[in-house]
């Protein structure tokens, strides 16, 4: 083990889990981080009206001229710390550095010359090690594949080991993952969605909620000529995510097939306008996501056996907040009791223009297959 490895694993012994930086992300209770993964600059206005508030790595960046690009349209970004970025350590508008993407995946040998094994936790510790010594005011982020959640991922090669991940977690700030279960061929034939939730739960684990932790989630067809992700299924893919303690959402918008569109949810009216919508939700709750206090005094029971639903109650500024997601296919009636909450308190559906009561103890609402529901009760005594 090379000695700048040694001292990244000194840094991790040591528990040093710093989450305010003096270039980082925002602070603020009332910001989300909500990311696009490797666009354009010149589309970062678009994006910005859509919710978007930071861009996540750079195509062959960063350069200066991406870095000034960014900046007179107010989109921070997090990249690769070369010697541009480097040059630009005083300049706010990076808010971040950022590994290889994937390293946890067989790597590129070159083309025509097959694939080697994934990238050793060794090095992704050195590097932490290096990129933190040159900069320590900005966070480091490490984005792994889908065999975070996917056991049956053949991607890793077969050198890959489950047991490197815990490993690999320990050489950044804020750990990321990808898993595309509507666009990705070898999970469409399944009910898949709730991988996005099972990552984000082993990130957690893996880091002891020592790291933040963040997900990558489709955006696109990706790949995929037959299917693409719908408004309500990436709806649902971004709710488990916070409901299971994801800190942060970036989008994966790029499409391959059947020809290549860099921007494609620019291009998407439909989704484009589902997104907006969506962060502008997430948005309106980034206090209570960020602030709210965890609390035990809910508990959910589905009607369904096969469609659990998952939920999250946070108390925030006098109010009970409830956040609930279908996990698998199927419709479900779920009865939600709370304790401490009077019958005949209102109970109102968030961004749907509707209530129901509490009444012996708790409420029912009716799920359709990975329905969402958020609400908000009156708590104060």
């Amino acid at each position: 083990m090379s000695m700048l490895a040694v001292a990244a694993w000194a840094l991790m012994a040591a528990g040093k889990t710093t989450t305010e930086w003096r270039f980082g992300p925002p602070t603020d209770p009332d910001h989300f981080p909500i990311g696009v993964w490797l666009q354009a600059p010149k589309n970062a206005v678009r994006y910005r009206e859509a919710g978007i508030n930071f861009y996540l790595a750079l195509w062959r960046g960063p350069t200066q001229e991406q870095l000034d690009e960014l900046t007179r349209a107010g989109m921070p970004v997090i990249c690769g710390q070369n010697a541009v970025g480097l040059a630009n350590r005083e300049n706010p508008i990076i808010i971040g550095w950022m590994h290889q993407d994937e390293p946890d995946n067989a790597q590129s040998l070159g083309e025509g010359k097959g694939w080697g094994p994934p990238v050793p936790p060794s090095k992704v510790w050195e590097d932490y090690a290096k990129w933190r010594a040159a900069d320590p005011t900005r966070p480091v982020l490490l984005n792994l594949g889908q065999g975070v959640a996917n056991d049956n991922w053949r991607g890793r090669g077969s050198w890959g080991k489950k047991e490197d991940y815990p490993e690999y977690v320990k050489g950044c700030d804020i750990v990321s993952y990808d898993v595309y279960p509507v666009a990705d061929r070898a999970l469409t034939d399944g009910d898949n969605l709730w991988l996005v939730a099972e990552g984000v739960d082993r990130l957690r684990a893996w880091t002891n909620d020592e790291r933040i932790v963040w997900n990558i989630v489709e955006a696109s067809r990706i790949g995929n000529v037959e299917r693409k992700v719908s408004p309500a299924e990436l709806r649902a893919e971004v709710w488990m995510s916070l409901i299971h303690g994801s800190r942060g959402i970036v989008y994966f918008v790029h499409q391959f097939e059947p020809h290549f569109v860099e921007a494609s949810l620019l291009e998407d009216a439909n989704l484009l306008a589902a997104v907006t919508a969506l962060n502008a939700e997430v948005r309106s709750l980034a206090r209570v996501l960020n602030t709210g206090e965890s609390v035990g005094t809910v508990s959910v029971a589905s009607s369904a056996a096969d469609v659990p639903i998952d939920a999250l109650a946070l108390r925030s500024e006098g109010a009970l907040y409830v956040f609930a997601v279908g996990m698998r296919q199927g419709a479900t009636t779920s009865r939600f009791s709370l304790r401490g909450i009077a019958d005949g308190t209102t109970v109102e559906a968030l961004n749907e223009g509707r209530s129901l009561t509490v009444e012996g103890g708790g409420f029912s609402d009716d799920f359709a297959s990975y329905g969402v529901h958020l609400y908000r009760i009156d708590a104060r005594p």
